[in-house]
């Protein structure tokens, strides 16, 4: 395929889908991700599309968000893997709450089978998920629907989560920095994330590698209130993707990776939770007082996701080493 083809081709399938990945784009035009780099920056510099950490965006800066049929569209692999790992994290009996999202509607998928569980959330998504479990109990938020995301937004929303204390909020977003942390590109949006942020113990970021080191217009959640992100391995040549992540960790946010096995395989069932394949970050100390057993003196693990069965055991990596 032409250079010319291969932009055209990678034009309309931004057009048409609001945001692609490289990954997605290398496979559709069959070359690497160097080569679709290349023409992604050809393009930009045309003012045809916008460049984000591992993929491409329709212009339209910090205030363009893109809705759900897009973004259903957007790193589906990731964030099924994303998901098979934040799944870990809940145990029978909790409370917890969960926000609006494409990764976050993945989670709810694999919650259906936890007992006991108690879910808030104003996702719709999340609910219909959720809808059949046996043994999980749905609360949602009031508010005014936001088409766009499916999701109830507003001062109903926000008012509905005063007095609220769970243990975990699960979220995602439009965008995740060191700098500015978890950040979205509609205001009302990132109203009632911030209330839920308010509700919980324990954050927890649901992030695929295209959002990382992207920051839209409105802060959610700043770093220093991240306890955790759960992401997927950024691709080989985005430096930029790992070096945002060790600047998370190195501000203390305790950071899972899923690798491509976490997923289960294209069409299969989901590994069980607590199952998953897992690769932390170290860190660099603790923070604010938390004290990780058995660390030396220079380098801390990040906390492990999950129960691991009898002879597994989580692969430590730096992702700067590679």
């Amino acid at each position: 395929m032409f250079a010319a083809e291969r932009r055209q081709l990678i034009l309309e399938m931004v057009r048409a889908n609001g945001a692609v990945s490289l990954r997605e784009l290398a496979r559709v035009v069959q070359t690497s991700e160097v080569t679709v780099r290349r023409d992604v920056r050809a393009l930009e510099a045309e003012g045809l599309l916008d460049r984000r950490h591992g993929g491409a965006v329709l212009p339209g800066g910090f205030t363009r968000e893109s809705g759900f049929p897009q973004k259903s569209h957007l790193a589906t692999a990731e964030k099924t893997a994303i998901a098979d790992l934040a799944a870990g994290l809940v145990e029978e009996g909790e409370a917890i709450v969960v926000g609006a999202g494409t990764t976050t509607q993945e989670l709810a998928r694999r919650l259906a089978r936890v007992p006991g569980l108690t879910v808030v959330t104003n996702s719709l998504l999340v609910a219909q998920a959720l809808a059949h479990a046996n043994r999980v109990e749905v609360v949602m938020t009031g508010g005014t629907l936001r088409g766009s995301n499916y999701a109830l937004v507003g001062s109903g929303a926000e008012q509905s989560l005063q007095g609220l204390r769970v243990s975990r909020a699960f979220l995602s977003g439009s965008g995740l920095t060191a700098e500015r942390g978890l950040s979205t590109s509609n205001m009302l949006s990132a109203s009632v994330d911030r209330a839920l942020v308010q509700a919980a113990a324990e954050v927890v970021v649901l992030a695929d590698h295209t959002k990382l080191g992207t920051d839209t217009m409105f802060q959610t959640v700043p770093t220093d209130l991240i306890t955790r992100l759960v992401t997927d391995e950024p691709p080989p040549h985005d430096d930029r993707a790992v070096t945002e992540l060790q600047a998370l960790a190195d501000q203390g946010v305790q950071i899972a990776v899923a690798g491509s096995s976490a997923s289960g395989g294209a069409g299969g069932d989901p590994v069980p939770a607590g199952r998953q394949p897992r690769r932390d970050v170290p860190l660099p100390g603790p923070r604010r007082g938390q004290v990780v057993p058995g660390a030396g003196p220079q380098l801390r693990s990040a906390t492990v996701l999950g129960e691991q069965p009898q002879g597994e055991r989580a692969r430590v990596a730096d992702l700067r080493r590679r």
